[in-house]
């Protein structure tokens, strides 16, 4: 089996011994935005359980699967992996170090700032996305919808906004491991247990731009 976050162009020839990484990846991520998005729904009453997986989990395990995307040569897993594995460690020293000496209307303002940059980096990984497969599109679509719903919430000051974008932050979690499961059972098997969907269509003119470029 291919890797699950490969575009069909950037799929290297066959090498002895190299897993796909991008299972432990998407569960990493999956992880880490469920308990954070657990508490911005409100569903938590304790601490803040999520900061700890944001290092180990969704920021270190996630940034070496980043970096095994580069050996593989996939430039797609790779950015994506190892992006979001740094926003994790990022955004838990900003709360470590940063938001306890800021007031909480600060915080919001620099959480919103954060979340409509990675809004702006997500968009065009999302629209990527729709040359690796339809699981992986649902990932990237679903993260943009929280990530845009999360930077007005706390642009305005509205705790209900943040909640809500607590939901669709769950719902982003249950698309990660989904698609993380498919790629556990089906490379582990050699064959599609369990659906991705296919990349979507798109021109010859960038169907070909991507086929020349796509690992360049």
């Amino acid at each position: 089996m291919t890797d699950e976050m490969q575009t069909p162009a950037s799929i290297p020839p066959a090498t002895t011994g190299i897993a796909d990484p991008a299972p432990l990846g998407l569960a990493a991520f999956a992880l880490t935005t469920f308990l954070l998005s657990a508490k911005n729904a409100g569903w938590t009453h304790g601490t803040d359980a999520w900061l700890g997986y944001a290092f180990a989990y969704g920021g270190l395990a996630q940034l070496l699967a980043g970096m095994w995307e580069f050996r593989n040569r996939n430039v797609f897993g790779a950015t994506a992996f190892a992006s979001y594995g740094s926003f994790w460690i990022g955004l838990g020293l900003y709360v470590l170090l940063v938001a306890p000496k800021a007031k909480p209307a600060e915080v919001s303002n620099d959480l919103a700032w954060i979340l409509l940059a990675f809004a702006i980096f997500n968009a065009y990984m999302m629209l990527w996305s729709t040359q690796v497969n339809e699981a992986v599109l649902a990932v990237f679509v679903t993260l943009e919808a929280t990530e845009i719903i999360l930077a007005i919430g706390n642009f305005s000051g509205s705790g209900s906004i943040v909640k809500f974008g607590g939901y669709v932050g769950v719902l982003t979690a249950i698309c990660a491991w989904y698609t993380s499961a498919a790629g556990v059972i089906n490379g582990m098997v050699g064959n599609a247990v369990l659906w991705v969907g296919r990349p979507l269509r798109m021109g010859n003119a960038l169907a070909n731009r991507t086929a020349v470029h796509g690992t360049r």
